[in-house]
This record gives structure tokens, sequence and C-alpha cells, in this order.
């Protein structure tokens, strides 16, 4: 999914509880629901950062150097201005595009 353009929160905001648990019924449900959402983004989110930054890595067997690189700093400054995880959860939750389902309901029928 395309992270950079998602129009997350950026700072802490309180939300309607009737309106997060609408789809579910039940707030610690739908609440759990966006924390697996959230730890499956910010995996995204890791495993992207470390490719980028794998591309500046000095692979050099002398650990007595330390390099800094311009470009490798501002990647990372950009993602750290990017929405948090939990914050991408919680507007993918609002906007509908979480699906969900329950498997005890499924093995009912």
């Amino acid at each position: 999914m395309e992270y950079k353009n998602v129009e997350a929160e950026i700072t802490t905001r309180t939300y309607n509880r009737d309106i997060i648990q609408k789809p579910t019924g039940n707030i610690y449900e739908a609440i759990a629901i966006m924390g697996k959402r959230a730890e499956q983004i910010k995996a995204e989110l890791k495993t992207e950062l470390l490719e980028k930054l794998d591309e500046f890595a000095a692979h050099s067997d002398s650990l007595d150097e330390v390099f800094e690189n311009r470009e490798q700093i501002e990647v990372s400054k950009f993602y750290e201005r990017l929405p948090k995880p939990t914050a991408i959860a919680v507007k993918e939750w609002l906007d509908g595009e979480i699906y969900y389902r329950k498997p005890e309901v499924e093995e009912n029928n």
C-alpha cells in the first residue's frame, strides 16, 4: 500500500467511541482489529525502510569508520515524518478499508 500519501492524523486525536465500535458492535474487538492492522503496517514500513537504507550501507570489515550519508539521513527523516502505523490503521478502519472476519461464526455456518 502507498503510505506516503495517506491522510492519517499526525498527532493524537480523540474519536467518537460509537463510530469506532459501529462495524463490530464491540469497542474491544474493534481496537484489537486496528491493533493487528497497525502491526502489519509497521512490518511493511520497516521492511521498506531497511531495503532503502541497505542501498546506502557500506559493507566494509572495519568497524572503526562510521560514515554519515546525506541520502540515508534524508530517507530516515522522511519515514520519521510519516503518520504512525496506529494512526494509519484507525484511518483505514474509519474509511471501511480493513477486512476482518470472525472464524467462530464461519465454523457454525
